[in-house]
């Protein structure tokens, strides 16, 4: 493909939406994404493209990735660079070179470009910016380099480049009809400054420094994603640094009026500038009102690509069984209809796939036949990753009379997360104490290949955050697009999905307020093993049929609903606005009440 023909198939696209993330994880080998954010923002660019929706992405290329974790025999993490070569995968925009000013540097960018095929041939490019440039300085070449690297100077500087930067690309490649800018957490927050700049009036046209800024109208084309339940996740830079980085960019007395008198907090300025704010979950929702009582903060419930994390055994099923789910996600619900045996045979297919991967990478050899539970995400205090191994004895009590266990985890702890590297050392030596009964397995270097895995071949998803800290979370969704029930606190999207006994099991109670309970990990261990002795393994080893309509009714009430295609329609129907004939062209009728 020529860059003639790109710029003219981007123009043929005519996207409204631009969608701006820091992270993006359209492939595993495109390495610039860390966990659920960036895999979030991957699946709604695929059924955007599936839909043949008028998307357009920015992202910044890390040629360092996030980090390729390695554990030692005592689970001790060490980190490398994950190199991977964008030549490969992408297509490099040499014709384009932007800039953007930070500190008294013009730091020169230029894009790289993906394009995302829809199953029905529909297309969303995503543009890469890279700073690694002949013409930056070493220092400047890195600024793209890391995902989540650095110093507080480097993540500003990273959030100029996507925000700014971004915008700046747009106007560079002649795509000029954005009606919604979609700022994917609050990272991208800087992109509205730019907006100001772009919509500033001439002061001799008012003779009014307020109306200078034309803030309804940069509001009215920019709604805002946040994804943070705690205060301590979202962005805040000191003053000193901003004047550093930004100069005289915007007056310091504005930005202090949108964005925090005391510091820069993205996710204030995003939501002063954003005429539409939601939370992932309904939940998170609630958590998010109380941290922010200024602002009306809605939910629209994440969901994940469906073909994407459907492991290749059940897309056969439900290609035969329900033709046209691919495009259709709703038509999974159709799923209930689906034989016992055909149902159950795809799941120790996915789950055999699943075995024979760990002992090719570990050497230890699993049963098929005994109930494998897995726990797969960022390996972080709260997520609460031992709160299985609370109490060791009374597990040991249950394997021993009830029904034998099998245990299958994985994930990566940030760098300078060391509370998060201890809860993996932690495991390790749980599972040395448990040996001789329970096999547990810790597989390294956690991705999206791996976690479709494990997300197909289990045949229980555990999950145990502390409430009410899971704003959304997205790997239960996965698991139930695989016929896997979920055995979850009752937090983010499983409040939502949770059907006791027929989808899933919880642990606990729901959460009573925004405040982080600190005081319920005995409860919660108690009410865990419990559930596992009385209900879980006697139906798993004794109630076969039971235990496959608790598959059959994940798929049915679960995955055909906690997936992009319905989340991208709420966000059509009910967060973009679109002038009428491309209302009517995408098939959205006006409310009228």
């Amino acid at each position: 493909m020529t860059h003639p023909d790109i710029y003219s198939d981007i123009k043929n696209l005519a996207p409204q939406i631009a969608y701006f993330s820091m992270e993006i994880g359209l492939r595993v080998d495109i390495p610039t994404y860390s966990g659920g954010l960036g895999v979030l923002a991957g699946d709604t660019i695929k059924a955007a493209a599936d839909h043949e929706l008028p998307f357009v992405a920015i992202t910044l290329l890390y040629r360092e990735g996030y980090f390729k974790q390695h554990l030692s025999e005592k689970g001790e993490q060490s980190e490398e660079p994950v190199r991977w070569n964008p030549d490969d995968l992408l297509i490099e925009l040499d014709q384009i070179t932007i800039t953007v000013e930070i500190g008294s540097s013009q730091i020169a960018l230029r894009p790289w470009l993906y394009i995302v095929e829809g199953c029905d041939g529909g297309q969303v490019p995503v543009f890469f910016l890279d700073s690694d440039l002949p013409e930056n300085s070493p220092q400047e070449r890195h600024l793209t380099a890391q995902l989540y690297g650095g110093d507080r100077r480097y993540r500003l500087s990273q959030e100029i480049i996507l925000g700014i930067g971004g915008l700046r690309l747009l106007s560079a490649l002649k795509i000029r009809n954005i009606l919604n800018f979609h700022l994917n957490e609050g990272h991208a927050a800087l992109l509205t400054l730019e907006l100001l700049k772009r919509y500033q009036r001439d002061i001799e046209e008012t003779w009014d420094p307020d109306q200078v800024w034309d803030f309804e109208r940069v509001r009215n084309h920019c709604v805002f994603t946040t994804h943070t339940p705690v205060p301590a996740g979202h962005d805040r830079f000191d003053y000193q640094l901003v004047e550093e980085l930004l100069g005289d960019y915007i007056p310091l007395s504005v930005l202090k009026r949108f964005a925090g008198h005391h510091d820069l907090n993205l996710t204030t300025l995003a939501l002063n500038l954003c005429r539409h704010t939601n939370a992932v979950s309904k939940c998170h929702r609630d958590v998010s009102t109380l941290m922010f009582p200024d602002h009306h903060i809605k939910a629209v419930t994440n969901g994940v690509h469906s073909t994407s994390w459907t492991n290749a055994e059940f897309q056969n099923l439900y290609d035969h069984y329900l033709p046209g789910w691919r495009r259709d996600n709703f038509l999974l619900r159709n799923a209930i209809a689906i034989p016992d045996d055909e149902l159950f045979a795809a799941h120790q297919s996915a789950k055999q796939r699943l075995l024979h991967h760990i002992k090719e990478k570990t050497g230890t050899i699993l049963d098929p036949e005994i109930l494998t539970i897995g726990f797969a995400r960022r390996a972080t205090p709260y997520k609460r990753a031992t709160l299985l191994f609370s109490q060791p004895d009374r597990l040991r009590h249950i394997t021993q009379y009830y029904g034998p266990l099998q245990l299958v985890l994985a994930g990566k702890a940030h760098p300078h997360d060391e509370p998060g590297k201890q809860l993996i050392k932690d495991i390790f030596r749980t599972r040395e104490q448990l040996s001789d009964l329970i096999k547990i397995v810790y597989l390294e270097n956690y991705d999206m290949e791996l976690g479709k895995l494990i997300t197909g071949g289990v045949d229980l998803w555990l999950n145990t955050p502390t409430r009410p800290l899971e704003a959304s979370g997205t790997s239960g969704m996965k698991a139930a697009h695989n016929g896997v029930p979920n055995f979850s606190i009752l937090d983010g999207w499983w409040i939502e999905g949770w059907i006791e006994g027929k989808t899933g099991w919880a642990i606990g109670p729901p959460p009573t307020g925004p405040q982080v309970d600190h005081e319920s990990n005995l409860l919660d261990a108690d009410d865990l093993h419990e559930k596992l002795e009385k209900e879980i393994i006697p139906i798993y080893y004794n109630k076969r049929p039971i235990w496959i309509e608790i598959m059959r009714q994940a798929i049915s009430f679960n995955a055909s609903f906690f997936n992009t295609y319905r989340m991208l329609m709420e966000y059509y129907m009910n967060v973009y606005s679109f002038d009428p004939p491309t209302r009517v062209a995408l098939g959205i009728r006006e409310n009228r009440h």
